[in-house]
């Protein structure tokens, strides 16, 4: 399943993967929600220097001022001796929510910039390359000289080893210190006790409490001047996608702010009023305050002071352009806002992104009359419109909808925006949600329309790309989509469907049991087999070696009942516990349900979790060696993976042989809207791998009876179009349904405002007559039971000739 967060959540889950995935050798205390060390330099008056003396600069990352009375802080040399002491600078006053603090260290005789004027002053001669930092509340030197001690000591607040330091938090120290680079924390001043994950290393950028920073910060008053800077945001914003201030410290930055965010990642946008005449460089931009809600109101005028920031959400996607640790200037009120550009059919280019063979495109000049991507992204920040725009995505659960500017972008027939391969992307698509948090987006389903104009500010995200940031939504016109109910199979017709039910398990509501079961019995019509995908073990997410599904089946199954459908009757072959991928614990499986009332399934023993089901030659035809059986379980291709289910059933006499898949998920993969380009498939080898055992099964079936019905199916994860279907189908083993349905309705799911198909049902030549259908009940839909939609196909088995959709 995918899902789309905000920034505050993307962090705090950085946040977990980092503590968990990393063997720290000492636990400290929780990561600081408020003081941090934000930024340590021990370059300073050294040869190669600019700034005259070390600093150590504090950070308030809190949402009321910090009190540093009678704290300190301390300092130890990277590789401390039996002898090595720390050296202890005492501190008072206090630092503001989002605000710094500057502590002066030892001057040397290089360098020509003083520092700002320091909010204490200390006389310690810190190394440019190995050292240790601590915040402690305390003036009494610490005593500790091991990372492990240090933990121990509940006086220290944050501690920051850097070069080859001994004494850190984390796996490592951080690295790249020199005479002309500090090691400082990133804009989010996020504390994960990873030192090494936390700051990185960079120019210098010393900030006092005042917002001063070295060289001074323009006319007027250096933290909140009164009169503009040299610098304006199109200066800031450049003409390629990375400012060519990135680093570097602003003064006096003018702006009328156009958009404040309250929650999540904080902050607000200003856009210049006064646009230069290049239209790659963009006129908006976006404070960041951080966990310090923003003191502004829309209308402002306003001078912003602060450093200028690329933000990447993600190491694969493009980055947001920002000022953070902002000092404010509010000049007036109720100011009128600059006017929205248009974004429409006729304004957005037809072709996507430039190539950069694979690499990034962040240094490419941005052409936004030719590339979409282009044009977004020199609009970052700025104000715009849409109007009339049609649903392409339901509302999801974080309160975001997908639409298009773009009604006739290849439009499906349902309402949707058609996804048909990798070279042809549908430029008109964008995300809407709203920065008024009492006023969400409308709950909307695919086809739908917001009507009038939404207005708001352009931003960009890694859950999706560019995004509008809506202070004005259009009205919902309801099209009032419905489910689809597909026809009942005929008696002489084998009906067979795919259903991924996204991690059922017995622990789940009643509620979700019985909207799926629904889609069984209703929308479905009672299928004679369904291959299931997802199905947990009877726990769920509990990690504690159970690996049967027999509760979470018949809860399933009472539930299908229940709905009207016949009592099936299930095959399985449980995974080995934690070795079939999912969600840690879960343990999800392949399942087939038949009705034994229409089918028979042939019982043969053999099959478990290691053991190879093969195909056996008889004067009868093929058969397998055993019943349910699993395809080349040990094989490296489905290495943390689910395996593929096979099973052999009799309809009417006739053997068909059904094989369920669920193939490695794309997770990993480059995003369409990220910076390299084209973006690397790095999953796609693995599902490829995945398809060319399936696909030798499936030859060897037919190399013992050219005539075998072979129906193929399940959660693929990938297009009809790709390279794991090409394996799969290889040698016309098998033919995929879904590339005979009209254009416009071949796709089972719908990811960032794309309709595509990642489930299939394919079957092999012995398969001559058969109707076949996507049954849409959840894709579109902002309430659904799954993320992805059944598909069924009905089989004629007696059928003498080739026949048709």
């Amino acid at each position: 399943m995918h899902i789309s967060r905000p920034r505050s959540v993307l962090l705090a889950g950085a946040v977990a993967v980092t503590l968990s995935a990393t063997a720290l050798p000492a636990a400290f205390a929780a990561p600081s929600s408020t003081a941090v060390i934000s930024e340590v330099y021990g370059g300073g008056g050294n040869s190669g220097a600019t700034l005259t003396r070390d600093f150590i600069e504090l950070a308030n990352a809190g949402s009321a001022a910090y009190d540093l009375s009678g704290f300190s802080v301390q300092y130890l040399p990277g590789s401390p001796s039996a002898g090595s002491l720390w050296q202890v600078s005492a501190l008072t006053g206090s630092v503001a929510p989002g605000g710094r603090y500057l502590v002066a260290q030892a001057a040397g005789t290089g360098g020509t910039v003083a520092l700002p004027t320091p909010d204490a002053t200390g006389t310690v001669a810190m190394s440019a390359t190995s050292g240790t930092v601590a915040l402690v509340s305390g003036t009494t030197p610490l005593t500790c000289k091991t990372a492990a001690d240090c933990a121990a000591d509940t006086r220290i607040v944050d501690l920051v080893g850097y070069g080859s330091a001994v004494v850190r938090e984390g796996s490592g120290p951080v690295t790249g210190t020199s005479a002309t680079a500090s090691v400082a924390r990133a804009a989010s001043l996020a504390d994960t006790d990873d030192n090494a994950a936390d700051l990185s290393a960079g120019a210098p950028t010393p900030f006092n409490t005042a917002g001063e920073t070295s060289g001074g910060s323009g006319p007027g008053d250096p933290g909140n001047p009164t009169e503009p800077g040299t610098v304006r945001v199109h200066d800031i914003q450049g003409t390629t996608r990375v400012s060519p201030l990135n680093g570097q410290s602003v003064t006096g930055v003018p702006g009328i702010v156009t958009g404040v965010r309250t929650s999540g990642s904080r902050g607000f946008w200003i856009q210049d009023a006064t646009p230069d005449a290049d239209p790659r460089t963009g006129e908006g931009v976006f404070v960041f305050t951080g966990s310090a809600a923003p003191a502004v109101a829309v209308g402002d005028s306003v001078l912003v002071s602060g450093k200028v920031d690329e933000y990447y959400p993600s190491t694969t996607t493009q980055s947001i352009t920002e000022i953070t640790a902002p000092r404010v200037t509010v000049l007036s009120s109720g100011n009128a806002l600059p006017a929205p550009v248009v974004l429409d059919a006729a304004s957005v280019p037809a072709a996507y992104v430039p190539s950069a063979d694979g690499g990034s495109i962040d240094a490419l000049a941005l052409d936004p009359a030719t590339y979409a991507l282009d044009l977004y992204e020199s609009l970052e920040g700025t104000r715009v419109e849409i109007a009339d725009t049609r649903v392409t995505g339901a509302t999801t659960a974080y309160h975001e909808v997908w639409v298009t500017i773009k009604p006739k972008e290849n439009p499906t027939r349902r309402g949707g925006t058609l996804y048909s391969s990798y070279t042809d992307q549908n430029t008109g698509r964008i995300k809407v949600m709203s920065l008024d948090t009492t006023r969400p987006v409308p709950v909307a389903n695919v086809g739908d329309v917001l009507s009038g104009t939404t207005t708001g500010v352009l931003d960009y995200d890694s859950f999706g790309g560019y995004n509008l940031q809506a202070t004005e939504l259009g009205t919902l016109t309801d099209h009032h989509l419905r489910r689809e109910v597909t026809r009942k199979q005929k008696g002489k017709e084998l009906a067979v469907a795919t259903y991924n039910v996204e991690n059922l398990d017995a622990l789940d509501e009643q509620g979700k049991f019985d909207t799926l079961a629904a889609g069984v019995a209703v929308n479905l019509s009672s299928p004679d087999i369904v291959s299931l995908e997802e199905i947990q073990d009877d726990n769920g997410a509990v990690n504690d070696g159970t690996v049967g599904s027999d509760a979470t089946l018949k809860r399933f199954t009472d539930a299908i009942v229940a709905a009207g459908g016949p009592r099936y009757a299930w095959r399985y072959i449980a995974p080995e516990n934690g070795k079939d991928g999912g969600e840690p614990g879960g343990n999800i499986r392949n399942v087939f349900l038949f009705n034994p009332e229409r089918v028979d399934f042939v019982d043969r023993p053999g099959g478990d979790a290691t053991t190879a089901v093969t195909a056996v030659s008889t004067k009868k035809g093929v058969t397998l060696s055993a019943s349910p059986g699993r395809i080349a379980p040990t094989s490296d291709a489905w290495d943390d993976s689910r395996k593929p289910l096979v099973g052999e059933f009799r309809f009417h006499g006739k053997p068909v042989f059904v094989i369920g898949n669920h193939f490695a998920s794309k997770g990993g993969d480059q995003p369409l809207h990220g910076r390299y380009q084209e973006p690397t498939r790095s999953s796609e080898t693995k599902r490829v791998k995945q398809a060319t055992e399936v696909n030798a099964f499936v030859k060897s079936l037919l190399a013992a009876d050219k005539s075998a019905r072979v129906i193929t199916l399940g959660d693929l994860n990938d297009f009809a179009f790709s390279p794991t279907m090409a394996a799969l189908t290889g040698g016309k083993a098998l033919k995929p349904l879904i590339t005979t349905l009209p254009a416009n309705e071949q796709y089972s799911y719908v990811y960032e405002g794309n309709s595509q198909t990642l489930d299939h049902i394919l079957v092999s030549p012995g398969v001559r007559r058969f109707d076949y259908d996507v049954v849409h009940i959840n894709a579109e839909f902002a309430d659904q039971a799954s993320d992805h939609d059944p598909q069924i196909v009905r089989v004629d088995v007696n059928a003498p000739d080739h026949g048709h959709h």
